[in-house]
């Protein structure tokens, strides 16, 4: 298992950033590739960014490529998404995922969740 939670959700102004956190238990964080996920209002859950094990290769969706980046510090055990010049497209639930499955785009290729942070940006 591991539970993943994250924080750092919120109410901001196109343009503004945020970092949102992913703090995960467990030694198996540190083998697990990481990602992030949104689901926006009445929309599908749709990928964002990934990372590998060692945090030496990303990936982006094109909709946030230069805008987001994402992180992580294994010996924390939590993944980062750092958001910049954020846009009301952001506003979506934000959720982290783990998995064995390297730099997946897809839900499938990730077998542990977590509940999810919202983020609002107001324009």
């Amino acid at each position: 298992q591991v539970p993943l939670v994250e924080s750092g959700g919120g109410l901001v102004q196109a343009g503004d950033s945020l970092r949102l956190s992913c703090a995960a238990s467990g030694r198996t964080f540190r083998s697990a590739s990481m990602a992030w996920f949104r689901q926006g209002p009445g929309k599908e859950r749709e990928f964002v960014a990934a990372i590998t094990r060692s945090g030496g290769t990303t990936n982006y969706a094109d909709s946030v490529k230069g805008r987001f980046t994402i992180s992580r510090d294994n010996a924390r055990n939590t993944l980062y998404l750092q958001m910049n010049s954020l846009e009301p497209e952001d506003t979506a639930v934000y959720y982290c995922a783990a998995g064995s499955y390297v730099l997946g785009l897809e839900i499938k290729d990730y077998a542990y969740w977590g509940q999810g942070t919202p983020v609002t940006v107001s324009s």
